[in-house]
């Protein structure tokens, strides 16, 4: 594959890397949006003035989507929010996370058990990750792991998978109660203790989230349009128009091609 380039990268180096989670550099929870969407309309459709399933579903995937890298509080609250809308009472948004969580981990529980048992990481890395943290580590650019996912598991999925060691630090969500944006938080501590200048970093992702706070604080987004079901070097195409409106200034479909994006990042040096 090669590179999408809607804006090439600055002159000066960048000494800092922030790397998104889940779909950016861990496939383990392949198919969360699926079940997201289904569970959350199965909500909708309860409600007395519920639209049309078809309705229904497009609502869902779109506010699912928006806040696809914010903690996943934050799509629960939406969902309290269109229950409400259409006549419907609203549980509480920790308790509508739970059963999502206990879903997923139904759909997923083999995947950790096999890693736990000692398998094989890769069929659960985004294709080229290993390789791409070597070389930005040789590099001397210090990585950082941000995610919605709650911390213990991303800290718990980052070790399954044997990528912990190449981060400074790992950070998720930490207080199901808050409704502030942790990955928005990470960003502003990491660029204030490390008084970068604009486009000294980089960030890695596959979300809206991350992309537009990238862009609001001067940094370099590389949207990673990982096609996670096929597992292969195509581009997803509704992560690509995502990832654009967001202001991505490149577009890759993992990181197979690792030489050639550390040449496009850092040139010839």
């Amino acid at each position: 594959w090669d590179i999408e380039v809607v804006h090439y990268p600055g002159n000066e180096r960048a000494a800092l890397a922030i790397f998104d989670f889940d779909g950016t550099v861990s496939l383990l929870r392949e198919g969360w949006q699926k079940i997201m969407y289904g569970y959350f309309t199965e909500e909708i459709l309860k409600c007395p003035h519920a639209p049309e399933r078809a309705e229904t579903e497009h609502l869902v995937k779109n506010f699912v989507d928006r806040l696809t890298g914010k903690q996943t509080v934050f799509q629960c609250i939406e969902l309290c929010g269109e229950i409400k809308k259409y006549g419907g009472i609203p549980g509480d948004p920790l308790a509508y996370k739970k059963e999502y969580l206990r879903r997923l981990m139904n759909h997923i529980h083999h995947r950790l058990e096999a890693l736990r048992a000692g398998g094989d990481p890769t069929p659960y890395l985004v294709p080229g990750t290993g390789e791409l943290l070597k070389a930005l580590q040789a590099k001397g650019v210090k990585c950082y792991l941000t995610s919605g996912t709650d911390e213990k598991d991303v800290l718990d999925e980052a070790k399954l998978l044997g990528i912990s060691d190449f981060f400074e630090s790992i950070h998720g969500a930490t207080d199901e109660n808050s409704q502030a944006c942790s990955k928005e938080q990470v960003l502003k501590e990491l660029l204030k203790s490390k008084a970068l200048r604009d486009g000294r970093f980089l960030s890695f992702g596959d979300g809206y989230v991350e992309i537009e706070l990238t862009k609001q604080a001067g940094g370099y987004a590389v949207a990673v349009a990982t096609n996670e079901a096929a597992r292969d070097t195509t581009v997803s195409r509704w992560k690509r128009e995502r990832l654009l409106k967001a202001g991505a200034d490149c577009i890759i479909p993992d990181f197979s091609n690792t030489k050639r994006l550390m040449k496009f990042i850092f040139g010839k040096e």
